[in-house]
């Protein structure tokens, strides 16, 4: 106990040590603390960690295992975007099968975005330097022109937005593929394309990755209009083992980033985002 007077009165003031035991009041009020489930952090740098906590840990380093595992048999063609809480919430609300569309269109915009702006980051870069406002010189980088995105109709519509928002001038090519009743063959209907898309660097825009099948066709395409797969960059939100391996074994050169890769796709993404399901 440590005892100090108030200034100009005299009166003692009895003030704990930090060591001293908490009274009856206090270790009811610090026990009633440690319980709340919703703890995560603990003051002084000592982690708290609830059952809960402990086993989203567990889950979190189990899928992070899975995609080094993942990326290792794939190689360096598959980018994941850096897993953290706003990305898991998003991806989470996005899976809800109870998520208003209103929520779904909401998050799924927030997370195209976050794949956009990492798209772009894998787009070359020239050095330049500019005057600033006070006169000043900044050495800085600024995009190098050529690039364009292409989207997978439909559902590669929804990701238009995103990138139009992040570069406004940039060009789209559009392409429609759909399976055949009779095959199940993925087909050709619809494809439009800058007419020097063979010289440019493009971002394929396909949120889903089930199988592999449409993007390898999409691929294909862009492939016939004289375009190297390793200017292509595939920006997607979701995609499963099985589509992942099948687009890089078809076209070793070309780059996939995605948030998550997991066995079960959110196959209804197109479906729900639109207002049709």
């Amino acid at each position: 106990m440590e005892t100090y007077f108030e200034s100009g009165i005299g009166t003692e003031i009895k003030m704990p040590c930090q060591n001293q035991q908490l009274n009856n009041n206090d270790r009811q009020e610090h026990a009633a603390m440690s319980s709340t489930k919703q703890v995560r952090f603990a003051s002084c740098g000592n982690s708290v960690l609830t059952e809960s906590n402990r086993d989203a840990e567990v889950a979190e380093t189990c899928d992070n295992v899975f995609n080094s595992e993942l990326q290792r048999q794939i190689g360096s063609q598959l980018k994941l975007l850096p897993l953290n809480d706003q990305i898991r919430e998003l991806q989470t609300i996005i899976r809800d099968k109870s998520t208003s569309r209103g929520d779904f269109v909401f998050c799924a915009d927030r997370l195209i975005r976050l794949v956009v702006e990492e798209g772009l980051n894998q787009l070359p870069y020239s050095e330049c330097t500019v005057t600033t406002p006070t006169g000043h010189k900044y050495d800085g980088v600024k995009f190098e022109k050529g690039n364009c995105g292409v989207s997978i109709m439909r559902s590669g519509e929804a990701m238009e937005q995103g990138l139009r928002d992040c570069c406004r001038s940039i060009r789209i090519g559009k392409i429609l593929i759909q399976s055949d009743e009779d095959t199940q063959k993925a087909k050709v209907y619809y494809a439009k394309f800058p007419p020097d898309i063979s010289r440019r660097k493009v971002l394929l825009m396909y949120p889903i990755l089930s199988t592999g099948n449409t993007v390898i066709e999409a691929v294909r395409v862009l492939t016939e209009h004289g375009l190297q797969p390793k200017h292509i960059i595939l920006l997607s939100l979701f995609s499963t083992p099985h589509g992942a391996k099948s687009i890089i074994q078809e076209f070793p050169e070309i780059t996939i980033l995605t948030t998550e890769v997991h066995p079960v796709a959110p196959t209804h993404f197109g479906q729900r985002y639109f207002g049709t399901d």
